[in-house]
């Protein structure tokens, strides 16, 4: 049965959900249905009709989880509209990458402890098998290579941040309310829920995304082969660049396997779609915090 995105009140069909969804932010204003509704669809009063058309052809189109995730994240970061802190990654500043490094940090915590979480709540060995992999990838380091969050790390030193102010800087409150996000529904929500919260996230730096759509990639990959970048800039998105194409897609085919009923794939849905906004706002946060070194990047928030 299909579930109301915004409550999961399942109910026989998508003309009840709409049904749904239109009296309780029509009739009832109730928030989080209008917020729901002005976010994905639109500000304006739409025809219970039209609703039920569209919920139909959102969550029921493609009908591949793995491909349904994928296209949900391209259509909202990398559309004929690209995130604008997409749009700053083609030829970041030092400003971005700074703003960059100071709020990933507090991601990447977050990110290992949720993927614990994961790990504890499974009884898969393929999935816990991944997840301890991804975490020592992330965190620790692996056959001798630096983790992401030492190169993250190195990246701001290189432009020029202490450790010291890099550690002791607190989240952007976008940044926290993101991670609060996270944290909820790895505490609150079934463990592949929440693994195809965390790994659709990946999809951002996977190099595949322009075949699926994107019009643009994460990073402007000659970033890779300029003279205007350091080592450690380069070092840093090049581990990002050549790894999450593999995780991705391993991710979403774990995913996959074990969604093997519609109710857990509709939750699914529901879930990915609060993680991107979460993302969202996050990569909101790391513009925000950009501009506390660069004040004319507000410019780039509002193309």
């Amino acid at each position: 049965m299909p579930i109301c995105p915004v409550c999961r009140l399942e109910l026989d069909s998508w003309r009840d959900i709409s049904e749904h969804i239109e009296k309780m932010a029509n009739e009832k204003s109730d928030p989080q249905h209008v917020m729901w509704l002005s976010r994905h669809i639109s500000n304006k009063e739409i025809k219970k009709e039209d609703l039920e058309t569209w919920l139909f052809n959102y969550f029921e189109k493609p009908n591949e989880l793995s491909l349904w995730i994928r296209k949900r994240f391209i259509e909202k970061f990398y559309s004929h509209k690209p995130h604008p802190f997409m749009l700053a990654m083609q030829k970041p500043t030092r400003g971005v990458l700074l703003g960059y490094v100071l709020e990933h940090r507090h991601f990447l915590q977050n990110w290992v402890k949720v993927l614990s979480l994961i790990v504890f709540n499974t009884d898969k060995d393929d999935v816990i098998k991944y997840e301890l992999e991804n975490i020592s990838t992330e965190y620790l380091g692996i056959n001798g290579k630096p983790s992401h969050y030492e190169l993250l790390i190195r990246m701001g030193e290189s432009l020029g941040l202490s450790r010291e102010i890099i550690f002791s800087t607190d989240p952007l409150p976008s940044t926290k309310e993101s991670i609060e996000t996270w944290r909820y529904i790895a505490l609150n929500r079934p463990w592949i829920e929440t693994m195809a919260a965390m790994h659709s996230l990946e999809i951002a730096a996977d190099r595949s995304n322009k075949n699926y759509g994107a019009k643009i990639h994460y990073f402007d990959i000659e970033i890779l082969n300029s003279d205007k970048y350091n080592k450690e800039v380069k070092d840093f998105l090049k581990e990002g660049y050549e790894a999450d194409i593999g995780h991705t897609g391993e991710a979403l085919n774990l995913i996959e396997k074990y969604a093997d009923t519609r109710k857990t794939i509709e939750n699914i849905k529901v879930t990915v779609l609060k993680s991107l906004d979460a993302l969202d706002k996050y990569l909101f946060a790391r513009l925000e915090r950009a501009m506390q070194f660069e004040p004319e990047l507000i410019e780039v928030i509002k193309q």
